[in-house]
């Protein structure tokens, strides 16, 4: 308590000077303070009228931009398909008996005629020879018959037999050439069997594994011993909705899509490693009905495949070439924005300013887009530096390097109905 008094007591006893040095040290740091934020804001609204100043007298921003021609563009149709032997043989056998060897490289590429299995000749070689022996007695009896017929005719021409010795002269003739060919006939089966023994591929193809091994004996119910597939000419199977195919009839019927010549599409094969296959085929078949699972529409395509590149049920690409877009308006697909109303791209006007152009996009075209709404013949269109652009902005428009254009590729579908040409 002494010591609040003492305090107050000394402040009381200040003079009004030394109150208002006090009061001034205590005000000083803040300011030094506010000296400090007007500087700073000094320094930041002057920076501020430089920027200004300098963007008001930068040049306008430069842009690439391509002039639209309207051209005809070849149109392709890229489906992914899988191949398929034109001629799968099961390979039978069509006797019982014991198989004897395997004499083929399972998985090779054999010839027509080429020796495949063979199976146990012994017992089919007796067959034959006892075949042959009753075809001997048979004939030898044909000719026992035939010389006693030919005494009988005319001993009964001078009536010293009777008519019905010359009749049963000639029955027995007739009934012993009749077994004559009936000898004939199992020897001739007797032979066929012994034939069957050697068992070869009837066409040219590639064989898979054998499906009975040595020594088995074979009857009806394992009777397939491998299969032979047909390379060349090779299927290309692939299928189509019911959605594309209007979708390519509604393009056709707009003069969107013009069709090759009796829409006698060519097509060729994309491998796995984006190569194309040599050679080229037509669509030869088209499924008369919809696949009722699927809902999609079967083409088939044929072409030669003389080095058996192409293998049965193999995953490829088919592209159809033919078809022609008619004044066809092609940009980079760079070129176009994703904007919140759809699709839009920055058109230079003739006063030189960056205007948004809202477009309809159609198929891909390479590394290019078909435009088929909201945009004309001249126009310039701003392929590269239109990400900063803003309405109204004056610009310095640079055409942009043409490039020769390829064929297109298109989600459409060719026509359900086929040229039925092999190629």
């Amino acid at each position: 308590m002494l010591i609040t008094e003492s305090y107050v007591y000394r402040r009381t006893s200040m003079s009004s000077s030394e109150n208002k040095r006090m009061s001034h040290d205590r005000l000083k740091p803040l300011y030094t303070a506010c000296g400090v934020i007007a500087i700073s804001l000094l320094v930041i609204f002057a920076a501020g009228c430089k920027k200004a100043q300098q963007a008001a007298t930068a040049p306008p921003p430069e842009v690439m931009v391509m002039t639209i021609a309207q051209q005809n563009a070849p149109v392709s149709f890229d489906y992914v398909a899988q191949t398929q032997s034109s001629q799968q043989v099961n390979i039978q056998a069509r006797v019982n008996g014991f198989l004897d060897r395997r004499v083929y490289t399972e998985g090779a590429i054999v010839k027509a005629g080429q020796v495949l299995f063979l199976m146990d000749k012994k017992p089919f070689q007796v067959q034959v020879n006892a075949a042959a022996a009753v075809l001997a007695r048979q004939k030898a009896a044909m000719e026992t018959a035939r010389l006693n017929l030919e005494r009988t005719k005319p001993l009964t021409a001078q009536n010293a037999l009777s008519k019905k010795d010359l009749d049963d002269a000639t029955g027995a003739f007739e009934a012993s050439a009749a077994a004559v060919n009936q000898a004939k006939a199992q020897l001739e089966t007797a032979q066929l069997n012994l034939s069957y023994c050697t068992i070869a591929s009837p066409v040219n193809g590639i064989t898979s594994a054998a499906l009975q091994q040595d020594g088995t004996y074979i009857n009806v119910l394992n009777s397939q011993l491998t299969t032979v597939s047909v390379l060349s000419p090779i299927w290309v199977n692939f299928s189509i909705s019911e959605q594309e195919i209007q979708n390519y009839r509604n393009q056709v019927a707009r003069k969107l899509i013009i069709p090759p010549p009796g829409d006698s599409y060519e097509v060729e094969i994309i491998l796995v490693d984006g190569s194309v296959f040599p050679y080229k085929g037509h669509i030869t078949f088209a499924a008369p009905l919809y696949n009722p699972q699927t809902g999609t529409f079967l083409l088939r395509v044929t072409l030669d495949n003389p080095d058996g590149i192409l293998r049965p049920n193999q995953y490829v690409k088919v592209r159809l070439h033919g078809a022609v877009r008619p004044n066809a308006v092609l940009i980079p697909q760079r070129a176009v924005q994703q904007g919140a109303k759809g699709h839009l791209v920055w058109v230079v006007s003739k006063e030189g300013k960056a205007e948004p152009r809202p477009v309809a996009v159609g198929d891909w075209h390479g590394d290019d887009w078909f435009i088929t709404e909201g945009l004309r013949q001249g126009e310039q269109v701003v392929v590269d530096g239109g990400l900063t652009l803003q309405p109204g902005v004056a610009v310095i428009a640079k055409p942009i390097a043409a490039k020769t254009s390829g064929t297109a590729q298109s989600h459409a579908v060719p026509n359900a109905n086929p040229a039925h040409k092999s190629n």
